[in-house]
């Protein structure tokens, strides 16, 4: 039941809500829902409004339900779905349940010379959310189309845009010595997670795969587990607090 560190983050980023700014183009549908896709309809987008906009953005708001599109990287029968799709094939796909806690129209550009505009959204959303199908989506209530033409991520779980740097600025800081400075721990990635801390007897079930009832533990939802050692915790992985409230192991860290 030990895991590298890797699949920590793994599970991280899965179900971590994030942050995403996006520029979307009306007048032009794609078929991947981005810029990379090949145009399959135009359509003059003068007559939309910021206003249009905003009143359509509502339904993209609260908990939705959003059909992927074909292109994700979702599997059918072992077969991501962008493959079929560059294959001419098509799959049914069923619409699943996610949470957009916020979706912001931050900018409405003037239109260009062939009647497409610019707009840039600001979503906070779930794990599981696609941009290119809201895109898609909100393109198809104004009748004009639209895709994606940029996505830039603002946050993830703890991450924010503002901690990130520059592949360039890291290639200048190696030549100049170590990159150590700019490691964080792995525990970090599910700092914010409440933090279930184990004895050594709960520890020793929990590594063997076995749930285990912790006095005082969250009711429900994922939980950082953390092992006492002297005086210090020590991480240990990811658990999930289970209907019976026993909190059972999901990935853990390799230990020596």
């Amino acid at each position: 039941m030990l895991w590298a560190s890797n699949q920590v983050l793994a599970v991280f980023v899965v179900i971590a809500q994030k942050v995403l700014g996006t520029d979307i183009k009306l007048g032009v549908s794609t078929d991947t829902g981005d810029s990379e896709g090949d145009v399959t309809d135009e359509k003059d987008a003068r007559h939309i409004t910021a206003e249009d906009v905003e009143l359509r953005l509502q339904s993209f708001r609260g908990d939705i339900k959003q059909v992927p599109s074909m292109f994700s990287a979702l599997k059918h029968k072992g077969q991501p779905l962008y493959k079929l799709a560059r294959q001419g094939i098509e799959i049914e796909r069923e619409a699943r349940s996610l949470t957009v806690f916020s979706n912001e129209l931050v900018n409405f550009g003037m239109s260009d010379d062939d009647g497409h505009i610019e707009i840039e959204l600001e979503i906070h959303c779930s794990k599981g959310t696609y941009v290119r199908t809201i895109a898609q989506d909100l393109g198809e209530l104004l009748q004009v189309g639209a895709h994606v033409t940029a996505l830039r991520r603002r946050e993830a779980g703890p991450f924010q845009e503002s901690d990130s740097v520059t592949l360039e600025f890291l290639e200048q800081e190696r030549e100049h010595g170590s990159l150590d400075r700019f490691l964080q721990p792995i525990a970090s990635a599910v700092g914010q997670w409440p933090e279930v801390v184990l004895t050594d007897a709960t520890s020793f079930y929990l590594r063997q795969g076995q749930p285990v009832l912790i006095p005082r533990a969250p009711t429900s939802g994922w939980v950082r587990l953390s092992e006492l050692r002297g005086d210090e915790a020590e991480f240990l992985g990811v658990g999930e607090v289970l209907d019976d409230g026993r909190v059972a192991p999901r990935r853990l860290m390799v230990s020596s």
